[in-house]
């Protein structure tokens, strides 16, 4: 008979993508190892080999639920308007710079078949934002539509590239400034 899943199952893959994360994001996924993966986590690498076969395995997890929980949180913030968005995304940022290094860095090292529903989730937060400047600014050419979507996207990676806990905005107050400065552009462009 199969033995079922441990109750902490779900608790401890979670523990494992967090830690994996910090960890492939500090040395570079290329250069990084499943023990120091495991031994970054505090776990054996029986254990971490136990839920995750392979490195790109563990990698395609971390960023399947980054970017799905992303999707999920920009998804329940549509009706709330580009300011919505805008703080939606910064919210669901925080405290996921491993991750979202991870998935600037080493989503193309995964085959194919892994980076299809990566690359789906990015498509489906580029349609979300789209549309929302889209509605702010109507008329818009294609051109100028994806070029100024992508420069939203562009103002909102500042505050992960740039920012330095403790130092200048909070989170909440870049919100604010990158929402007024998003839509005092997008009010030029409509």
């Amino acid at each position: 008979m199969a033995r079922g899943l441990a109750r902490d199952h779900d608790a401890k893959r979670a523990a494992l993508r967090k830690g994996a994360a910090r960890y492939f994001a500090q040395h570079g996924f290329d250069r990084a190892s499943m023990t120091g993966a495991a031994k970054s986590c505090g776990v054996s690498k029986a254990l971490i080999y136990h839920y995750y076969p392979s490195k790109e395995d563990l990698l395609f997890d971390i960023l399947d639920d980054h970017l799905g929980t992303l999707v999920a949180q920009v998804e329940a913030a549509k009706g709330q308007g580009m300011r919505g968005l805008i703080r939606a995304i910064l919210s669901a940022y925080e405290d996921a710079d491993a991750e979202h290094k991870l998935q600037l860095d080493a989503l193309a090292v995964l085959p194919e078949d892994k980076q299809a529903p990566l690359i789906a989730h990015q498509r489906r937060l580029v349609a979300i934002m789209s549309q929302a400047v889209a509605q702010e600014a109507p008329g818009l050419t294609p051109d100028r539509l994806r070029a100024a979507t992508m420069t939203v996207f562009g103002i909102l990676n500042w505050f992960y590239m740039w920012h330095r806990p403790g130092k200048g905005l909070s989170r909440a107050d870049y919100a604010d400034l990158a929402g007024d400065f998003v839509m005092g552009g997008l009010a030029r462009l409509a």
